[in-house]
């Protein structure tokens, strides 16, 4: 018991984390959001390896497949792509639709799995994926277009889940490589901004935030990781709610942004299906018990 409630808690400060990135991203301006993304690559980089020599954990290295060295490098590039347009959202002001990206991951998630893996839905599943789509529809009538920053983040993140999934690597190690990967392209991007590099030139404050940016990224990594190794899936799927529930209530309360009543019918019709969803998984979860062929529904 005392190993599940110190994973609760650390699972709430993951995810707590997360939800407070908007706070801090507009901290880095005048970086431009593409400038931001690289040095978080950077720094981020630096902060994981620190991490591991501190554990002295090195060992891994060797055990890599060709096969998870290439799904990291796509991990990496798909972290990358919802990285940039988070920080991009948040610093122009679009903070409600980057939270709307996260309340709809988990939908899907579910649609990989039907799509990509081949999985079965149950019949209420199958409901929440059809009110989120209809979510979609409504905010896309209010927006005046799709809220591509929203798909953007929800596809970018879910695919980069189920890439991890198949790469079955650790945290820590796994974002080793990523960043690696990614740290080319970050430096000849900030080698080729030259005098407009912010970096240096804003004052040591500014530098320190960049800088600060590995350290941002890697520790809710690390708490996320020591609580899904004690916590059930089903508390983790609920837990995950808390950072675009924050996202959110910053982005109304904080940023001021705008919702007239086409945005707040698609939110609720949203938060409709993930209760739908949540109920569900809760209802088979915790009752631990095989689900009733009736209740099944084919993908064919």
């Amino acid at each position: 018991m005392p190993d599940l409630r110190r994973g609760v808690w650390y699972g709430i400060a993951a995810y707590a984390l997360w939800g407070l990135f908007p706070l801090y991203w507009p901290l880095l301006k005048p970086s431009g959001a593409v400038e931001i993304l690289a040095h978080r690559m950077l720094w981020s980089l630096v902060a994981v390896v620190a991490i591991l020599a501190v554990r002295r954990h090195w060992t891994w290295i060797r055990n890599l497949t060709r096969r998870q060295v290439l799904l990291l490098a796509g991990a990496g590039a798909l972290v990358s792509t919802n990285w940039g347009v988070y920080i991009y959202a948040v610093n122009s002001g679009h903070v409600v639709e980057s939270a709307l990206g996260y309340f709809i991951n988990p939908l899907v998630s579910i649609l990989f799995g039907v799509v990509i893996l081949g999985e079965r839905l149950r019949r209420w599943q199958w409901v929440a994926v059809g009110l989120g789509t209809t979510a979609v529809v409504i905010l896309t009538v209010g927006y005046g277009q799709l809220p591509w920053i929203a798909l953007t983040l929800a596809f970018s993140f879910g695919l980069y889940g189920l890439v991890k999934k198949k790469a079955q690597v650790g945290a820590a190690e796994s974002l080793t490589i990523e960043t690696l990967v990614m740290l080319v392209p970050a430096a000849i991007y900030l080698f080729t901004l030259g005098g407009d590099n912010t970096f240096g030139n804003h004052g040591a404050g500014h530098a320190l935030l960049l800088i600060s940016s590995g350290i941002v990224t890697a520790v809710p990594l690390l708490f996320f990781a020591a609580s899904v190794i004690t916590v059930p899936l089903t508390i983790v799927g609920l837990l995950q709610y808390i950072a675009p529930v924050l996202q959110f209530l910053l982005g109304v309360l904080i940023v001021k942004e705008t919702m007239p009543a086409e945005r707040w019918i698609g939110f609720g019709v949203v938060w409709l299906a993930l209760a739908v969803f949540t109920w569900d998984s809760l209802r088979y979860g915790l009752a631990k018990k095989p689900v009733p062929e009736k209740e099944l529904a084919s993908v064919g």
